[in-house]
């Protein structure tokens, strides 16, 4: 396991990762009430890549009501402006992130659409940040346009109760599970179901993740066949399951992909997380009892670096350093790249230098004079060709 640091203590009901225009990456902690009645709270910690560590205290936090309740989900748009959290009583409530840097605050807003709308499980915007999805308790999704909030898809009736959602990388396409082990695709534009995946009668899809590279069209779900748990895959092309493999090798509670596509993570309800490089279908890197006896309630990946963030009621909050090759920096690639073109010119000014060697053989006793390259030139018999017709 890659060395960590974490938050203060705490129960962690959600949190996601913030990407901002500075290029710092923000952790946002979720924290439902605790024993001692103290209220749910919203949390932003700032990170520190060298260490891997969160700070030791909040850059800034929100104090919920009592009455509204225990934090469900968070979703925090792609420009690191905007979250949108829910609550067991209080319905959803927006926030924007104002200031610069890591001298930031949380300015709470209307969202009149969702206000009342009880608990939602899952919450999730488009990878473009053009469309917001919610996903109730009560199996009623929602997608909306954002930020002005048209419904494009109300459907009360969508699941029994909605289990994970998440929106394809064109941003075309959403993915839902269900408590009941069934699963279904919508068009975002319209809100109109393609499919329901298929599955045999003992199987239930559990979790949801569009791969996220660019190259590969595919759906990847978590499914639990009796006490056997795989990671199957949909090509979504034609929304036909190409096959499956066991990577967590026991039941899923919590699934992510990397915002790259190139690693896909799952975590368990007794604290172990994997990492599986998505190109190979393989674990790259495995974490036992990083979450010792509990369930993972939260799993992301950090948006710039290999890291995860991962939270329980029993642990709190860490980030974790993954054990898989480092990725190239821009400056690498870019020293990489003056390097060749120095290496090149090298190699051509050498070639350059030596490119009339040819001429330069010994002469043999009773061989002839060569001619000098310079006297073809201007010659018209030999204009196209300097070493003369070829007898045939």
């Amino acid at each position: 396991m890659g060395g960590g640091g974490g938050s203060n203590p705490g129960p962690v009901s959600c949190g996601s990762w913030i990407r901002r225009p500075e290029n710092v990456n923000l952790a946002l902690i979720g924290r439902s009430r605790r024993p001692d009645s103290s209220p749910s709270v919203l949390e932003i910690f700032s990170f520190d890549p060298k260490i891997t560590s969160l700070s030791a205290s909040p850059l800034t936090e929100f104090v919920f009501e009592e009455c509204d309740g225990d934090l469900v989900s968070v979703a925090v748009h792609p420009s690191g402006d905007e979250i949108v959290c829910s609550t067991t009583q209080g319905g959803c409530k927006l926030f924007e992130l104002c200031g610069q840097e890591l001298n930031v605050k949380l300015l709470m807003k209307e969202l009149p659409p969702l206000n009342n709308v009880g608990s939602q499980n899952c919450l999730a915007f488009s990878v473009d940040g053009s469309k917001l999805a919610t996903g109730g308790v009560n199996g009623h999704l929602r997608i909306l346009e954002w930020p002005n909030l048209r419904p494009i898809l109300d459907e009360p009736s969508a699941h029994k109760s909605v289990r994970d959602m998440d929106f394809s990388l064109d941003s075309e396409f959403l993915a839902s599970t269900s408590s009941d082990g069934s699963a279904r695709v919508w068009k975002t534009d319209d809100g109109v179901p393609i499919t329901t995946l298929t599955r045999s009668a003992d199987e239930k899809i559990e979790l949801c993740r569009f791969s996220k590279d660019g190259t590969k069209p595919f759906l990847f779900c978590t499914v639990q066949r009796g006490e056997k748990a795989v990671t199957a895959v949909w090509d979504i092309s034609n929304w036909k399951r190409i096959g499956y493999k066991r990577l967590l090798r026991k039941p899923a509670c919590v699934m992510s992909i990397s915002r790259d596509g190139k690693y896909l993570a799952l975590g368990s309800k007794d604290g172990d997380v994997c990492v599986a490089e998505v190109k190979k279908m393989e674990v790259s890197h495995m974490s036992k009892r990083l979450h010792l006896g509990t369930s993972i309630k939260t799993l992301e990946f950090c948006p710039s670096e290999r890291v995860v963030l991962t939270g329980s009621v029993e642990w709190g909050a860490l980030v974790t350093k993954l054990n898989v090759p480092a990725d190239w920096k821009e400056w690498q690639i870019y020293l990489l790249l003056v390097s060749l073109f120095a290496a090149s010119a090298v190699v051509f000014y050498i070639f350059y230098e030596n490119s009339d060697s040819f001429w330069q053989f010994p002469l043999g006793r009773d061989q002839p004079a060569r001619p000098r390259f310079d006297s073809f030139v201007g010659d018209s018999q030999y204009a196209d060709d300097p070493f003369g017709p070829v007898d045939m």
